[in-house]
């Protein structure tokens, strides 16, 4: 049963949970301060009933305190917070994390955490001194290893169990963990030897930006801790934020997306229609790999974006929720998209006869060639080599999107609009990224103003 002590105006409540492995007593303790204005009869009253429920809640294992070390207070901020709350992709990229925060802090005491500790996190992360060791690389041409095997990228994640994103890091001569390597070497039931060697890429430091992303990570979890009366300070809200460096988005410009638009015509319908549609609509990979037929309006040329298609490692791939409340929208498409969507459905359609019995009954837009959907890393991937094939400028498939908010911005569309298509929480996100079409577009509306406003046409007026 548990005891209570009293000091000043407070009363320190102990209880024991026996002795550890060495013969030390466990003990447990709290602070119960009684509420203003009750009487000593009623205080000893509440005090009994402090002390019975605190003991129950350390004998049954929900009392936690800051003697706990960041690694087992991890654990239960996952299962807790992380995974009833936040999307399966964000929980992917936390226990990512993770494993490089629980190997710099996980040893140490959530309540001997200081902010020297973050700081040598944070600095180990810059130099690359927590990076993954060691890693391989391909030993020869990846892609030939899939061709020999008749594997698709796709496949072989699914058979090897891994992210779908390593086959394509492979394709680029990228180096990968050797824990990945190992599965990729048993799924093609070949020696780890013979398909990868030793990379020295593995000690890359972290970008500012990534490392502000751990640093933000820790700080929300401790500032948790604070919550759940763990520890009754943020150690990481006094450590100074790394610095993030600021990248200008990259985009096409009207040329260049005309060329791009150019070379996809003699490309497959299905993928001429996904860079198409991602062009003229700025949505996220994601979102498009969601899209379902439902979804799209014909009659009045709209597409509602109300789900988005992830890749979560040991999950497969999955539905879910848009980034943002904001990013559940309706769009409007030109029609000669819309016409190019109807001609890609007829497509589909052909090839559902053709499967048989193979296809796999679904609704979307998009998808492998028995009907299950298709994986948002197949039209990376694809758009990687359309690029090189066509000796396109080296953008990423999220360039689309930012080519599609530059050209609308240079063109005179107001921000509102933009920021609405976009499906960004507030204009003040799309005002930060796009800061380049912005000062072009009011460097374009001074010469315009000053063009209609110009002494002489004044005069003649």
């Amino acid at each position: 049963m548990a005891s209570a002590t009293r000091r000043g105006d407070t009363y320190t409540i102990r209880t024991s949970l026996g002795y550890d492995s060495k013969g030390k007593q466990i003990q447990k303790f709290t602070t119960w301060k009684p509420a203003p204005g009750l009487t000593e009869k009623q205080i000893e009253k509440e005090l009994e009933r402090q002390k019975v429920l605190f003991d129950e809640k350390c004998k049954g294992g929900r009392f936690l305190d800051g003697s706990m070390k960041f690694a087992d207070y991890a654990d239960y901020w996952l299962a807790e917070y992380a995974e009833k709350q936040l999307r399966p992709s964000t929980v992917a990229f936390y226990k990512l994390m993770l494993k490089r925060i629980n190997a710099a802090i996980g040893h140490i005491k959530l309540e001997k955490l200081q902010p020297n500790h973050l700081m040598q996190l944070y600095s180990n992360l810059s130099d690359g001194g927590l990076r993954e060791k060691r890693t391989l690389s391909p030993a020869g041409n990846f892609r030939e290893v899939l061709k020999s095997h008749r594997l698709s990228q796709a496949e072989l994640s699914r058979r090897a169990g891994i992210s779908v994103s390593v086959p394509a890091v492979l394709v680029k001569g990228g180096y990968i963990a050797s824990s990945s390597a190992q599965k990729i070497a048993d799924a093609l039931n070949m020696p780890v030897y013979k398909l990868f060697k030793l990379s020295d890429d593995g000690n890359k430091p972290l970008s500012g930006t990534t490392v502000l992303r751990y640093h933000r990570t820790i700080s929300s979890m401790l500032e948790k801790a604070v919550k759940w009366q763990i520890i009754f300070s943020n150690p990481a809200a006094r450590v100074e934020s790394p610095k993030a460096e600021r990248k200008e988005a990259r985009y096409l410009d009207e040329k260049q997306a005309a060329d791009l638009i150019q070379c996809l015509q003699d490309e497959p319908l299905k993928y001429r229609t996904m860079i198409t549609l991602l062009l003229y609509s700025g949505m996220r990979r994601g979102e498009l790999c969601g899209l379902e037929w439902p979804d799209v309006d014909f009659a009045n040329g709209l597409i509602d974006i109300n789900k988005t298609s992830i890749y979560v490692a040991g999950k497969g791939r999955i539905d879910d929720t848009t980034k943002t409340f904001a990013s559940k929208r309706v769009i409007k498409l030109p029609s000669h998209v819309m016409a190019l969507l109807a001609e890609h459905r007829k497509e589909q359609m052909t090839e559902r006869l053709n499967a048989g019995d193979k296809w796999v009954d679904g609704s979307k837009l998009f998808t492998q060639w028995d009907g299950r959907p298709i994986y948002p890393g197949t039209v990376t991937q694809w758009f990687i080599d359309f690029i090189k094939r066509h000796d396109l400028p080296e953008i990423s498939l999220h360039s689309l999107r930012h080519t599609c908010a530059t050209l609308l911005i240079f063109n005179g569309t107001d921000l509102r609009t933009v920021s609405k298509r976009l499906g960004h929480a507030n204009m003040t996100t799309t005002a930060n990224v796009y800061t380049h079409a912005i000062q072009t577009a009011d460097e374009r509306a001074s010469e315009v103003l000053s063009d209609i406003l110009s002494p002489n046409k004044v005069k003649q007026a």
